[in-house]
């Protein structure tokens, strides 16, 4: 069972930090990748505000395609170069866009969003997919959100066989 009420008088980084305790201590206490990734966006939507939309998409072939999440239905698919999500696999490099609107070949699944984190997930030196973080907020994501979850991401990187999602 997940104690959410501590996080009502934390601080931003204070909350990441027990965001990414709580995900470790679901990863440590359950075998199931699908069920690990599953409830890791809750675990984001429960200690993140301000979010309109958080999940995976996983590369299958030459393309991303839609994987648990939380928020409203999202594109399926996605081709790498594509977007943000896409440009976050081919460049193997963080996407921290501050105005989406701004992004040259944005794609719009939820035309609510205005800003966008991406992190793509690289297991030794391999890419599986990406995390996405949208928010209805222009300029929502900042550093500090960039660093806890390229942490998130390597915590599931310790216990998620991405192969087998």
């Amino acid at each position: 069972m997940f104690k959410l009420d501590p996080i009502k008088n934390m601080n931003t980084e204070e909350r990441y930090k027990y965001m990414n305790l709580l995900l470790k201590a679901q990863l440590s206490s359950e075998k199931n990748d699908l069920a690990n990734i599953s409830n890791a966006t809750g675990i984001i939507m429960a200690c993140v505000d301000r979010l309109n939309w958080a999940g995976f998409y996983i590369l299958r072939d030459d393309e991303l395609v839609l994987g648990p999440f939380q928020g409203l239905p999202a594109c399926n698919r996605i081709k790498i170069g594509n977007g943000v999500c896409g440009t976050a696999v081919a460049t193997k490099k963080v996407q921290l866009i501050p105005d989406v609107n701004l992004f040259p070949g944005h794609i719009a699944c939820d035309s609510a969003s205005n800003s966008e984190l991406v992190i793509p997930i690289i297991k030794e030196n391999k890419v599986y997919g990406v995390l996405d973080l949208d928010s209805p907020y222009k300029e929502r994501f900042t550093n500090l959100e960039e660093e806890y979850f390229i942490k998130f991401v390597g915590i599931l990187n310790e216990y998620i066989n991405w192969e087998m999602i």
